[in-house]
């Protein structure tokens, strides 16, 4: 099984790690992104190219199947508007083993952070400032390219 999905709808992680228990899974590994109220953000503003996106978290998911021998793998991602402590990502994975399922998990989350066309945008107030790309988000997906 593998679910690729970017929605405005809140995610519902029971409902993501339910699907996740597939024949054959020895372990189910999860990651779930929340929005932070760091410096006073009120309101994170996440944009996409519709089409583009899902097709880069597509073949992050394929990659990952592939490189882990995964039985399940799913993402979800939020758009539009979000407050502190909303779930902004869910990653999820299915494997035989926890290795599997766990590196797999690692790889698609720091992965999407850079391979990802989504723009983010935080709201303080009546200020707004767009989020620029980190270096260590960069340094996190590129170990993963190395090997």
């Amino acid at each position: 099984m593998m679910a690729v999905r970017v929605q405005a709808e809140p995610i519902d992680t029971a409902a993501a790690l339910a699907g996740l228990e597939a024949p054959g899974a020895g372990a189910v590994a999860s990651f779930t992104g929340l929005v932070r109220g760091d410096d006073g953000v009120s309101v994170l503003e996440l944009e996409h190219y519709p089409g583009a996106t899902e097709a880069a978290l597509e073949a992050l998911a394929v990659e990952a199947r592939a490189r882990w021998s995964l039985i399940a793998v799913e993402i979800i991602h939020r758009v539009g508007p979000m407050v502190p402590g909303d779930r902004v990502v869910f990653v999820g994975t299915a494997a035989a083993h926890r290795g599997a399922a766990l590196d797999a998990c690692a790889f698609l989350i720091d992965r999407l952070k850079t391979d990802a066309p989504f723009w983010k945008r935080e709201l303080r107030g009546s200020d707004a400032r767009w989020v620029e790309p980190r270096a260590s988000d960069d340094a996190a997906a590129d170990r993963w390219r190395a090997g």
